[in-house]
């Protein structure tokens, strides 16, 4: 791709993010490799429609772990296929949902492919050669199909639900639809990758049972899409907003992009990023299970991804006029810093949710609620990485004690000899004075605590 005088402009005033650029192609060396000389005509064009498809997840997937590349190369264009269909217009309803409920049965069918989807849909090839993905999906090993499979049965299931209430003028009504929307076409994706890091023994097995924190995973990406790309969906007659949250604000959902009523269209949209904002924390959670590097940065990249985006779209007016997208310069930024450790995109995390309190104004409806969603995940970041070391707080109270002259501490010591001898008579008394005393003590229950003060908090004065 050629670079445009629209990007020499840009990047002459902004050129940390060009320095990024060339940070990312320079420095950045996969964890694993790709290689296409060992493998089969099929798949090789399986990762031809990856990198058709998306060329961002391609570029993570290709350096997996050899173990789970192929495996989520296909589960990834099995969903693909998936959606193609689901976001094809063209197709008949009837048509749309036999296809969206039976497409788990097509992956292991020899030879099937479609070629019924719209001129104009952009992942049409996907289907056309699909012949290739199930050619390859019968290689993989059957505990993985299993997984796949059943996966790509939910969410069949539950895309062809939402297709029907579409048809019969039924949007997303409320936000436990919302969920549920989500929870099909990206929530499960969440389960089904979990199910194969655990699997493949790269990831703790504890994610297995944390159902909460895989769902909100996916939940996190989609919900951050939607909310940017309001606009496109709009012009395409669709709509996935719950119309429990934009009717607080507009009476018909075509009024978020009419210029007059600019401040209700941010205030509604605050209120979904509020959504979305509260599932970051388990994001983070979720991370630190994974054991192996390339998976961590294969789920890490997207999720900071989402936080920069939400921090992009939240009272943005830009919004309701187009498809707003963080620039590539910031892009890779974000990538080089969510490729090392958890401790980094916490740090990301940390950054953009201040970006959205910043730009939190005290005349949203939802302003305290937004403001305490950003406080819940400071304060988890904060719980798993102090920004004080309670060891170096010691250390540093230990440095700061006067030194005493040798013989006074001489001095003590014979005085704590002589009392020793009048212990058995006066037990209460020679407790009383052998205790230690300090200023910097709080006392409760006869028990000397030391006075810890936190980041952010100023101590109480003593009294």
């Amino acid at each position: 791709m050629g670079v445009g005088v629209a990007d020499v402009i840009y990047y002459s005033v902004h050129f940390q993010e060009l320095r990024s650029i060339i940070q990312w192609k320079t420095w950045h060396t996969a964890v694993h490799e790709r290689d296409p000389e060992k493998e089969s005509v099929s798949l090789r064009v399986c990762f031809d429609l990856l990198g058709m498809s998306s060329r961002s997840f391609s570029a993570v997937i290709q350096e997996l772990h050899p173990e789970l590349l192929v495996p989520v190369a296909l589960f990834y264009l099995i969903l693909r296929g998936l959606d193609t269909i689901e976001d094809d217009m063209t197709i008949p309803i009837e048509k749309k949902d036999t296809l969206l409920r039976d497409f788990y049965k097509i992956t292991e069918k020899e030879g099937w492919s479609f070629n019924g989807s719209g001129p104009d849909e952009r992942d049409r090839e996907v289907l056309v050669q699909f012949h290739y993905v199930t050619e390859e999906y019968r290689k993989i090993k059957p505990v993985y199909r299993e997984i796949i499979n059943d996966i790509a049965q939910q969410m069949g299931g539950g895309m062809a639900d939402f297709c029907n209430r579409a048809i019969e003028g039924k949007g997303v009504e409320t936000v436990k639809e919302y969920d549920d929307y989500c929870y099909y076409v990206a929530g499960l994706v969440g389960n089904g990758l979990t199910r194969l890091f655990v699997e493949s023994k790269l990831a703790n097995p504890a994610l297995n049972e944390r159902l909460g924190l895989q769902t909100s995973m996916g939940l996190f990406l989609q919900k951050t899409n939607i909310i940017r790309d309001v606009k496109e969906d709009w012009d395409d007659k669709r709509r996935f907003w719950p119309r429990e949250i934009w009717s607080k604000h507009v009476d018909n959902f075509e009024d978020l992009f009419k210029p007059g009523n600019k401040d209700a269209a941010l205030n509604c949209s605050s209120e979904m990023v509020l959504n979305s904002l509260n599932h970051a924390d388990e994001c983070l959670f979720y991370l630190a299970g994974l054991k192996e590097q390339s998976v961590f940065n294969f789920a890490a990249i997207p999720q900071s991804m989402a936080i920069a985006t939400l921090a992009l779209v939240f009272r943005n007016p830009n919004v309701f006029k187009k498809n707003v997208k963080i620039t590539k310069g910031s892009a890779c930024q974000i990538m080089l810093e969510s490729t090392q450790n958890l401790a980094k995109v916490c740090e990301v995390f940390r950054r953009f949710v201040r970006q959205i309190h910043k730009k939190n104004t005290p005349k949203d409806p939802n302003f305290l609620k937004i403001s305490i969603a950003c406080g819940k995940v400071e304060q988890f970041i904060e719980s798993i990485f102090p920004s004080q070391d309670p060891k170096a707080l010691q250390r540093s109270a230990e440095a700061a004690k006067p030194v005493e002259d040798p013989q006074v501490i001489k001095e003590r010591e014979e005085a704590k000899w002589d009392m020793s001898k009048a212990s058995n008579e006066s037990p209460s008394l020679f407790h009383i004075l052998t205790q230690p005393t300090s200023i910097h003590a709080d006392h409760c229950d006869g028990n000397v605590i030391p006075l810890v003060v936190h980041h952010g908090e100023r101590p109480a004065p003593h009294r």
